[in-house]
């Protein structure tokens, strides 16, 4: 399969005090599979990971109806508070829907940067594990030593780093960045996305973010990197079809079916979902 691995939907309606303001005007609107599902086709995709983008079990209930429904959403990627009491039974719970594939605990936006690396996370890991689902990281630069001190405690579990750790493309700033994500690439279950990348380029032109995707290339090679649009914010920076085409001409043709479709079949054990109905 060719897939998507990163892309989101939302309703504004259910967004108020959320991200996006107002004042993004490119994504500041709803945005659901019928929106989506002609750049996939236009673009030879069979799939998408559809993620979440608020701190809210509503939020995941509303991807996995989604899911539900729409055949090419392959895998959920939900949320649930890892640090809670319960959480090991919530995680068992939202488990059971066969296309919950992982959690997402929004790093960027926590205040303490070592959120991660924190014991009281090992019962709901646990249960990851147990269930077969892996962690998205979405992180900065700064959460980096952390994630990879959770990382080296919890071998068993998949982790993908979601943009890159969202590097200082803006900036030009490449050496430190490299470091800290060499450490993490060092770890065989640490994997990471190629996504996301262009929004972080700012005002710079789409070709600033080619050291940066070669660096990722580099590090965890064409067998751990993954593919992902991050439609709709990509609407913020570019168009669905430019990036596919930037991230195809930057990855070697050999390894396209890896980058683009078998990585994130693999991570997401997309080949274990379950077959459209009759």
């Amino acid at each position: 399969m060719r897939i998507d691995a990163h892309q989101h939907f939302w309703r504004i309606a259910d967004r108020a005090g959320q991200w996006p303001p107002a004042e993004l005007a490119p994504i500041y609107r709803d945005f659901g599979p019928e929106d989506l599902e002609p750049l996939l086709t236009a673009n030879g995709f069979d799939g998408t990971v559809l993620v979440q983008t608020m701190e809210r079990e509503a939020d995941t209930a509303y991807m996995l109806g989604l899911a539900a429904r729409h055949d090419f959403i392959k895998a959920v990627v939900g949320w649930t508070d890892l640090k809670a009491p319960g959480a090991p039974q919530a995680v068992a719970r939202l488990a059971a829907d066969p296309k919950l594939r992982g959690f997402r605990p929004m790093l960027q936006d926590i205040a303490e940067d070592d959120w991660i690396d924190d014991a009281a996370l090992d019962p709901a890991v646990e249960a990851m594990i147990a269930h077969d689902l892996g962690l998205d990281a979405l992180v900065l630069p700064r959460h980096l030593g952390p994630l990879t001190a959770f990382a080296t405690r919890h071998p068993q579990l998949r982790v993908v780093i979601d943009h890159g750790a969202k590097p200082p493309i803006a900036e030009g700033r490449l050496t430190d960045w490299r470091r800290a994500m060499a450490r993490l690439a060092a770890l065989p279950n640490v994997w990471c996305k190629l996504s996301g990348l262009l929004t972080e380029a700012g005002g710079n032109a789409p070709t600033a973010v080619r050291p940066y995707a070669e660096t990722l290339l580099e590090l965890y090679g064409p067998e751990r990197l993954i593919f992902g649009s991050d439609w709709p914010v990509l609407r913020l920076a570019g168009d669905y079809v430019a990036w596919v085409e930037q991230c195809q001409a930057i990855v070697p043709g050999e390894h396209h079916d890896a980058v683009f479709g078998g990585n994130a079949t693999t991570f997401y054990r997309l080949a274990d979902a379950p077959a459209p109905a009759a």
